[in-house]
């Protein structure tokens, strides 16, 4: 069951790794109809493998709920779509205000860029330990 402040997937384990499982989530048609569905990585491709945090007496095949918390949805969205997009726009908004022609100002804006994912690429396992997911195995 789905908590309001929670985004769920169904998977299937497909290994067991120390304290961490791999779990295999397959999109299903209701990911259209998901409220997330705008802003889940997981909405745009068919499989996906997740690290979640483990569960005791889960095993490879087993059948798991994939669970996060909707805020690191928002957050992902902020690093991903929203800090980029102010980043160009002010970029843009203070070139233009001094003075700077419109082609130059828009090649500084959208290069501006190229340091910002290269930040994201670089801190992307720091990043990453603040994402996690938790699993619960499915009642059948």
């Amino acid at each position: 069951m789905q908590n309001n402040n929670t985004i769920e997937h169904t998977g299937i384990v497909k290994s067991v790794e120390n304290k961490h499982v791999i779990v295999n989530i397959v999109q299903h048609p209701a990911c259209s109809g998901c409220i997330a569905s705008g802003i889940c990585d997981l909405s745009d491709q068919k499989n996906k493998e997740i690290k979640a945090v483990g569960l005791e007496g889960v095993r490879a095949g087993d059948e798991v709920s994939v669970i996060m918390k909707q805020s690191m949805g928002f957050r992902a969205l902020f690093l991903g779509y929203l800090l980029p997009f102010l980043i160009v726009m002010l970029i843009l908004i203070v070139m233009t205000s001094l003075s700077f022609s419109e082609p130059v100002s828009g090649i500084a804006a959208v290069s501006s860029l190229i340091p910002y994912y290269s930040l994201l690429y670089i801190k992307r396992n720091k990043i990453g330990k603040s994402f996690s997911f938790t699993i619960k195995k499915q009642i059948k």
